[in-house]
């Protein structure tokens, strides 16, 4: 199985499709296809804060549609998802740029890209396992030991990270860093904290390396386990980016 894991897009569409290219997939029809079989699969978090969530939204639900490649949601998928069932979430942290888009649509554009997305949510598993059990995609990352498990408690560790309930003083949840104690043989690769560099540590890979906030947009090529980048063509927001000490 060979296929290129890629990170947080949150609407850098430009920045997908240069990836993809260089990836070396090629269109065919509604989708791109690799010469040599290989398979795309998303971390998550499609939309928000960028230039073009809706035309990432359609290139990817036609990958997918295709077989062409695997998805699992974000907190931000999430998030798109419980405001097109019409649920009283705030339209902030990104989400506006993707409404404002949305709101420029005709009505029965509106209800296409609608039906894209829900479905792509729906029929995907809240996080991917490959290859016989040996990699895991998860948005935020997940434990050895939850792995096959979809509880409330699960969902929220796959779409948030290992949160403790208390917040930073930018408002932004306190996490802990699962990946340190992370000890299986399995591969998990995610996305959800943006970092200067891809983290890689334990089998675990951390791949968002902040598209939107100006660093870059990742892909993972699995099982070689080699990186792949383009640059982001946005402002660079240094502050947005997580250090770690390795």
């Amino acid at each position: 199985m060979e296929i290129d894991i890629i990170g947080d897009i949150h609407g850098c569409y430009e920045e997908l499709i240069l990836l993809i290219t260089k990836l070396g997939y090629e269109k065919q029809d509604t989708s791109y296809v690799h010469p040599k079989g290989r398979r795309l699969a998303f971390v998550g978090d499609l939309t928000d804060r960028g230039p073009d969530s809706i035309a990432v939204i359609k290139e990817v639900a036609e990958l997918v549609k295709n077989k062409q490649a695997y998805y699992c949601p974000g907190n931000h998928c999430d998030k798109l998802y419980r405001y097109f069932l019409g649920r009283n979430v705030q339209i902030t942290h990104g989400l506006e740029t993707t409404v404002e888009e949305l709101n420029n649509l005709s009505k029965k554009e509106f209800q296409k890209v609608r039906h894209q997305f829900m479905s792509l949510v729906e029929e995907s598993p809240l996080y991917q396992v490959l290859d016989n059990k040996k990699l895991v995609i998860a948005h935020a990352g997940i434990r050895s030991d939850l792995i096959g498990q979809t509880s409330k408690r699960v969902k929220t560790f796959v779409l948030y990270g290992d949160i403790t309930g208390e917040t930073n003083k930018d408002g932004t949840p306190v996490r802990r860093d699962w990946a340190q104690k992370h000890q299986g043989e399995e591969w998990i690769v995610y996305g959800h904290t943006p970092v200067r560099n891809p983290r890689f540590i334990h089998r675990t890979v951390n791949i968002d390396t902040g598209c939107v906030f100006g660093g870059a947009l990742t892909a993972l090529q699995y099982p070689e386990m080699q990186i792949v980048q383009v640059p982001s063509k946005q402002l660079l927001v240094e502050e947005k980016f997580r250090a770690f000490d390795n």
